[in-house]
């Protein structure tokens, strides 16, 4: 990872509107808008309902029909095909998620390097190593030729930050990254967060229920009915 300006932005929001349509039309977004600077840990914060896990999806790329801008890195995000888009999520957006996903007949090891290998631009070799070094970087590499599902469930999480890492993306996005974890576990994984963006100028954008996971960041947006209502 190298350093980054962290006056730049990582990612900009621009009037974003959603609506689910069944049984009947809902506004779920109400013209979100905010920026992101490269390096930044937020978390965004708000009771169910209030929108926060549609916006993260849409952050992600993974939900293209709504009204607005996405930009990140300063490429407009907003009308790209899916291909591109899925393309663009491999190489500049990791995803660690309330449950890790993990393969649990592959390694520790092979699981890091699925996300490299489905990128192809690194050779087998390349990836193994880059692997390892992720994992190092968890303090997991006397782990790594251990099946996934001999882990404990906070080597597992672990283990899938590994994987979100392995090609070196613009921004990790967490959705309840620390939910399915105990207290310790949980202080762990938001210790490594706090680092990979401290350290590593890794940009981190977390939906959380934990107000005190949020209050560890180092900004919180707030939604409540569709709209940010403190940033």
């Amino acid at each position: 990872m190298t350093t980054v300006n962290k006056n730049t932005n990582a990612l900009e929001v621009k009037n974003l509107v959603k609506y689910f349509y069944d049984p009947s039309k809902f506004q779920v977004l109400k013209g979100v808008s905010f920026d992101v600077k490269k390096g930044e840990f937020l978390s965004i914060i708000g009771k169910s309902g209030s929108g926060k896990s549609t916006l993260l999806y849409v952050l992600s790329t993974m939900d293209t029909d709504y009204e607005g801008n996405l930009s990140l890195n300063g490429q407009l995000l907003t009308g790209q095909t899916q291909n591109k888009l899925s393309a663009f999520r491999n190489e500049h957006i990791g995803f660690v998620f309330q449950f890790h996903y993990l393969l649990p007949e592959f390694t520790a090891l092979e699981n890091v390097m699925l996300p490299a290998k489905k990128l192809g631009k690194m050779s087998l070799e390349e990836i193994e190593h880059k692997a390892y070094e992720s994992l190092r970087l968890l303090d997991l590499h006397e782990q790594a030729l251990k099946g996934a599902n001999k882990l404990s469930g906070g080597q597992q999480q672990r283990v899938a930050i590994a994987r979100a890492l392995i090609n070196n993306p613009s921004i990790i996005m967490g959705d309840e990254p620390t939910g399915n974890l105990d207290s310790k576990n949980s202080l762990a994984v938001q210790d490594i967060f706090r680092d990979l963006a401290h350290e590593f100028g890794q940009t981190i954008i977390c939906v959380t229920h934990d107000n005190d996971f949020a209050r560890r960041t180092d900004r919180t947006i707030e939604m409540e009915d569709g709209l940010v209502i403190s940033h």
